[in-house]
């Protein structure tokens, strides 16, 4: 009698069950919700950042010129840049509209901010690129402008 035996019969069968049944109804929940909490959770963050830079365009050129003082670029431009992609990609992650391409652009944002600015949070930079890069291999599921969009063009 082999160990998954020994499982199967007795009290071990009904904890085997128990969790296998577990594991069924974890398999029941749809791709799509999770791609859409992903997505959702994802734009929020940095959409928030683009506020907070929107709120106090100075205060951002300045903590780009003096605390991120990222390498190779004005902090002016820099400031802008990081403002208008998160603004432009968590709007597009968000909405599930050209989703891959939006998640790219944060997932770039997302790189800088760990490479140059704060490499100690990185388990935070982690979890966005876990989100995002669920939206770029999978796509932002049925609840999306984008499957909107490729059911429209697929119907002729």
């Amino acid at each position: 009698m082999t160990m998954i035996d020994d499982m199967k019969s007795g009290a071990g069968g009904a904890v085997t069950a128990l969790y296998l049944g577990a594991l069924r109804q974890a398999d029941r929940i749809p791709l799509s919700l999770v791609q859409l909490l992903a997505r959702v959770a994802v734009a929020r963050v940095f959409w928030q950042s683009a506020q907070t830079k929107l709120a106090s365009p100075l205060v951002t050129e300045q903590l780009f010129a003096y605390e991120y003082r990222l390498p190779l670029i004005d902090p002016g431009l820099a400031a802008w840049l990081a403002t208008a992609t998160e603004l432009v990609g968590a709007a597009l992650v968000f909405l599930g509209l050209f989703s891959r391409a939006g998640a790219l652009m944060l997932l770039g944002v997302a790189a800088v901010i760990q490479v140059f600015v704060f490499p100690q949070n990185w388990p935070d930079h982690a979890l966005w690129a876990a989100l995002l890069l669920l939206i770029v291999a999978r796509g932002a599921g049925a609840v999306s402008l984008d499957h909107l969009a490729a059911r429209l063009l697929t119907r002729s």
